[in-house]
């Protein structure tokens, strides 16, 4: 099977790298994505939008042959979703790494500080303390020195779909910040958060406990966690 992986805010596809071992060892085809305005630091930025990054990913896809399982992590789950709206016929299997689908007219975070075109990672203090379970200083400094700004028009833009058949596409939730049981709960409550996941008709849900970047806190799991989602995948 050929896997599609999407990484989220300021990572290319290098941030796969200990997680796609795993995958190509079990038979399949990993294909880390490094996407637009991601390739370096110096890369331009300017008028990339989330449809762009959506269309690199719908460009892979039309270039492989047969279906694929995407995966998305974290902000790259709006972009996988995107995909299945313009490819539910490729696409077997969404798997979602601390992250979901994003519906129609959202955005996936206007509230990150910009720099012109450029979001750039913020400083440690500015996330949660349940992003950074897990993640340790040298796993920090790691990560801020192969960050990459992101691209405003992604982080801003609004999402765009416009059919319905990506809600036949099979999902997988690999749950880490919070327990799948607290996403289920807000489905059964009708939270706005999980609208678009609500409407999704096969769903199963993988608890990952670990911070917001497993695939270098806990990278084996997430390899293992994402076959196993991909074999159970017609």
């Amino acid at each position: 099977m050929d896997i599609i992986l999407v990484p989220g805010f300021w990572l290319d596809a290098s941030s796969w790298e200990h997680v796609t071992p795993a995958l190509a060892a079990a038979g399949h085809t990993p294909h880390a994505m490094t996407l637009p305005g991601l390739e370096s630091v110096d890369a331009p930025r300017a008028g990339i939008s989330l449809q762009d990054h959506i269309a690199a990913v719908v460009n892979a896809v039309d270039a492989m042959d047969g279906n694929v399982v995407l995966v998305g992590h974290s902000g790259g789950g709006a972009i996988i979703h995107g995909v299945a709206d313009a490819r539910p016929d490729r696409v077997a299997r969404n798997i979602y790494v601390d992250s979901g689908p994003l519906g129609e007219g959202g955005v996936i975070n206007d509230q990150l500080p910009t720099d012109g075109d450029d979001v750039p990672l913020p400083p440690w203090e500015g996330f949660e303390d349940a992003d950074l379970v897990d993640l340790t200083h040298e796993l920090r400094a790691s990560f801020r020195a192969r960050a990459i700004p992101q691209p405003k028009g992604v982080a801003y833009g609004r999402q765009h779909l416009h059919n319905v058949r990506r809600y036949e596409v099979p999902a997988t939730v690999i749950a880490c910040e919070f327990p799948s049981s607290l996403l289920t709960g807000w489905i059964d409550a009708g939270h706005p958060f999980v609208a678009e996941l609500a409407r999704i008709h096969d769903v199963e849900y993988v608890d990952l406990p670990t911070g917001h970047w497993p695939q270098f806190t806990k990278p084996v799991e997430l390899g293992q966690a994402i076959l196993a989602a991909v074999e159970q995948t017609g």
